[in-house]
């Protein structure tokens, strides 16, 4: 079924407006919510609880591919969605349908009538009841922003942390210091219950070791070794993901102590995993059409470290790529562009899909001036590819905001499934 449904649109919207803009983070809303709501963090399957800047949505993919080669019915929680809201709520291998997410969602409003709740807490709350209602076999949960305070960080004995890439993002909330982003990354980590960390710059590995080491937590870290034992050809593109690839096959082995992942199936897991808006080629489609005869790829990246990781990608290929962007305006475009400056693409800046913050695709243009390369701004999306199509480049990619990925998608007749 659809997600845009009237009745669904009308549930959802009813989360907004009952906390202030300006949100403090803080567990204690949420907790509030689930109390009222019987407590159901208390009756999920075995628990993954995955923090971390970049990665998170892949490395949960590959994660999940896996455990599904195995023949365990799992749950995923990710966040944000790209089209559809269902898309962040996946029960037993399926998006969940509007009908039964109407029926969560209203339960959880009734709760938490006359309590101050964001709508971020009110529908992890309703997603929560919604997995402690579906039998599964894993529940692999994402964080939505930061870690300690974020509304996922209820799970009292998780099977396994897993802490993917960590990098500046989200300053508004988290801040500019890096140690101090760790330290909100690694504030999932439970007492004496396992975590698996990715490589990390020195000061977050240092900050996260410390971390484990106070809460009596036995610490894996990713090894080298482990991405080069993936299988050749894995499901998602890019050197990056290889990286994803293996943290999801440890976090499976960490996993298996108690529940057997075959190494069969973990590589097959790796082979076929796929997560949408990650340097994904779009198919033929309404959007695609209006630039024929050119390759035309989405990735939603939107800081530097995911920027340094398409930009290592696109050297590999041949020919010319130039780039369609929109960023929110909270987001550090500058330094997202920077990563860029060898290849020398062409960038077209865009706005970004309605109803976000975005940077106005002047002011876009500019911070990618700024970091070197030739900028034009457009005034649509169908603008910048039009005037990207006509630079005669092999491929555009569209990139810089998950938001404009689900716009593309929806245009594009590309909806994840």
């Amino acid at each position: 079924m659809s997600g845009d449904s009237a009745a669904l649109a009308a549930a959802l919207k009813r989360f907004e407006g009952l906390y202030p803009e300006v949100i403090h983070l803080s567990l204690g809303r949420v907790e509030a919510a689930l109390e009222a709501l019987g407590r159901p963090q208390d009756r999920l399957p075995p628990v993954i609880h995955v923090a971390g800047t970049n990665g998170k949505g892949s490395t949960s993919a590959f994660m999940r591919a896996m455990a599904e080669a195995a023949g365990l019915k799992v749950h995923v929680f990710t966040s944000p969605h790209l089209v559809r809201f269902n898309e962040r709520i996946r029960l037993a291998g399926e998006i969940v349908d509007d009908d039964r997410l109407i029926d969560w969602l209203t339960r959880t409003y009734e709760a938490t009538r006359g309590k101050e709740i964001t709508h971020f807490e009110a529908t992890t709350a309703a997603a929560l009841l919604a997995f402690s209602e579906v039998p599964a076999d894993l529940l692999i949960l994402e964080v939505g922003l930061g870690g300690r305070y974020d509304a996922t960080n209820v799970i009292e004995q998780p099977a396994l942390c897993v802490i993917t890439p960590v990098d500046f993002d989200h300053k508004a909330f988290l801040g500019s210091d890096i140690r101090k982003i760790a330290g909100e990354k690694a504030g999932i980590i439970r007492p004496g219950r396992p975590v698996l960390s990715a490589i990390q710059r020195k000061v977050c590995d240092d900050v996260i070791t410390a971390e484990a080491a106070l809460q009596g937590a036995p610490l894996y870290k990713l090894k080298a070794h482990y991405i080069d034992a993936m299988p050749d050809h894995i499901g998602l593109i890019g050197e990056h993901q290889r990286a994803n690839a293996a943290l999801a096959a440890m976090a499976m082995q960490l996993f298996g102590n108690s529940t057997r992942i075959p190494q069969e199936a973990i590589f097959e897991g790796a082979r076929t995993a796929t997560w949408p808006a990650r340097m994904q080629r779009l198919k033929d489609g309404p959007l695609t059409a209006r630039v024929p005869g050119t390759e035309v790829w989405l990735d939603g990246g939107h800081n530097p470290h995911a920027a340094r990781a398409i930009a290592r990608h696109l050297a590999k290929q041949e020919g010319k790529t130039v780039l369609v962007s929109a960023m929110l305006a909270s987001k550090d475009a500058t330094g997202f562009f920077l990563p860029f400056r060898s290849l020398r693409p062409q960038v077209f800046t865009v706005p970004n899909a309605p109803g976000h913050r975005a940077a106005e695709p002047d002011e876009l243009a500019e911070a990618a001036n700024t970091a070197g390369l030739d900028a034009v701004a457009c005034d649509s999306l169908e603008a910048g590819l039009k005037a990207a199509a006509e630079t005669g480049a092999d491929r555009i990619l569209i990139c810089g905001s998950l938001y404009l990925a689900g716009e593309v998608l929806s245009k594009n007749e590309e909806e994840p499934v």
